[in-house]
């Protein structure tokens, strides 16, 4: 027996252990949403899948209820796969293995999927539920989410029909959240001339690894580092220090998550070779004291290669290695508005030099759509010196605060009656659907919050229990109160 099924509220654990067993990363969830479709008519609920792939599934108000307002429970089926260098899964085809490690709930070297699958799990025990009272429900499971919001992008007009709106896709428990950045993918290509690599070179492959990632979002103002500014900071100096030719590098692979592992290939001439070794070490000692608090298990580190067919053309080398390296990266501005927030950052996700190809993918957030824009154009000016193709493409709006919601009134009464404290009300550095919702719904009053959940986007995501308990019983009161219809 799974140990995360002795936990309570135990139909949400239930719920959320189905769910670790059908893959899911984002653009391959059709299982889980066909999963999602018959879980919805086994249990005679009115459901439907879209045109997108989102799964709609209503439940009628329970008696005496009728007549309050309409509630959407909105979440996302998919989830980040993130795993661990010396792990074998495969996100397509394996289910997640749930631990218990203390207070926590969390994956065996994977990402665990809690983001956001306690969401979905919630939403699921409230549709099979007997015994919690309710007015009119709607759930609504979105897709893809996590890369590029096509789900709820794909939404169209009319399909809702509730008055309010639960996000269940935060990571505090105990916090409201009311707003969230907006964030567009900065883009680019470039096709670079390679030539034979020179004789009289050894071939060395460099790594940068055991980085904590994370959220580019949630995570971004902690101070990690990010692989490939890493990376790219190492190949400046070599080039100018060891006359270094490239043969190809990568590192990151998803634009929502800081990147942990880059590699470079270099060629280095043989008489150079014990230097460039001992000076690989000592930017390995040079990072460890840097990041000493953030990234404790940071390697860098070499191994010897064998010699490339072909390297970067010179010229082309020095003008990327210098792009990427200038690159905006982490924090660029913080909220003046809300104390302690980022406003504005760009996550240099992932880079690629292979075959001939240059590819660099960005993701820039900001909750002041006129400084995304600066920080996005800041970016492609960059790359636009050494004379690349820069795209923005999947940009997503702000959801601007509304502190006289009135379901954030209601909301607020209901935490303090029943934990006796009052919640944090904040707005996040982070996409939230909330915010595409709203301009498909203008009228929507709309809430997210949710679990402590602990480094999304990164194997060491894990969900706090006894917090489940806490949302779980704060979403249940919250249905039973949510007031009449006027």
């Amino acid at each position: 027996m799974n140990d995360i099924l002795k936990l309570e509220p135990k139909q949400l654990w239930n719920c959320f252990n189905e769910i670790t067993q059908i893959p899911h990363p984002s653009k391959k969830e059709k299982k889980l949403a066909e999963y999602m479709k018959e879980f919805g008519e086994k249990n005679g609920l009115d459901t439907n899948i879209d045109k997108v792939g989102n799964v709609i599934i209503r439940k009628p108000a329970t008696k005496g209820m009728e007549k309050r307002q309409g509630v959407i429970l909105q979440s996302h089926l998919d989830m980040v796969p993130q795993k661990n260098n010396d792990k074998k899964h495969d996100f397509e085809k394996d289910p997640i293995k749930t631990i218990i490690d203390g207070e926590w709930v969390k994956a065996d070297g994977t990402t665990l999927g809690a983001d956001n699958g306690i969401g979905v799990a919630a939403t699921m025990a409230i549709l099979i539920s007997k015994d919690i009272a309710h007015g009119p429900l709607e759930a609504l499971f979105t897709i893809d989410e996590e890369t590029g919001m096509t789900g709820v992008n794909g939404l169209k007009k009319g399909v809702l029909k509730g008055d309010i709106l639960l996000n269940l896709d935060s990571e505090d428990e105990g916090e409201l959240c009311v707003g969230c950045a907006g964030g567009v993918d900065v883009n680019i290509t470039k096709d670079y001339a390679e030539e034979k690599s020179p004789k009289g070179m050894v071939a060395y492959k460099i790594f940068a690894k055991g980085l904590r990632g994370g959220h580019s979002g949630v995570d971004i103002a902690m101070g990690r580092a990010n692989s490939n500014k890493l990376m790219f900071r190492f190949l400046m100096q070599a080039e100018s220090d060891f006359n270094i030719r490239l043969a190809e590098t990568a590192g990151g692979d998803l634009r929502n998550a800081i990147p942990r592992e880059s590699y470079s290939v270099v060629l280095v001439a043989e008489a150079k070779a014990k230097d460039f070794e001992k000076f690989v070490k000592n930017y390995e000692k040079m990072y460890k004291s840097e990041f000493a608090e953030t990234e404790p298990d940071l390697k860098f580190i070499f191994e010897k290669a064998a010699t490339p067919a072909k390297v970067m053309d010179k010229g082309e080398q020095f003008k990327i290695i210098r792009a990427v390296f200038a690159c905006p990266n982490g924090v660029q501005r913080m909220s003046q508005s809300m104390k302690g927030m980022v406003e504005t950052s760009n996550n240099l996700a992932i880079v690629r030099c292979i075959g001939g190809k240059f590819e660099v993918y960005n993701l820039t957030r900001s909750s002041v759509d006129s400084s995304k824009e600066a920080v996005a154009w800041k970016i492609a000016a960059v790359f636009h010196l050494i004379n690349a193709n820069v795209t923005l493409a999947g940009g997503y709006p702000g959801w601007k605060p509304n502190m006289e919601s009135p379901v954030l009134k209601t909301m607020t009464k209901i935490y303090k009656d029943i934990f006796e404290t009052a919640p944090e009300i904040k707005a996040i550095h982070a996409g939230l659907e909330c915010a595409i919702l709203g301009g498909v719904y203008p009228n929507l009053d709309m809430i997210s919050f949710g679990p402590t959940i602990k480094h999304p986007h990164s194997p060491d995501e894990k969900v706090n229990i006894q917090s489940v308990v806490k949302f779980w019983d704060f979403l249940v009161g919250t249905l039973r109160n949510i007031p009449v219809k006027k």
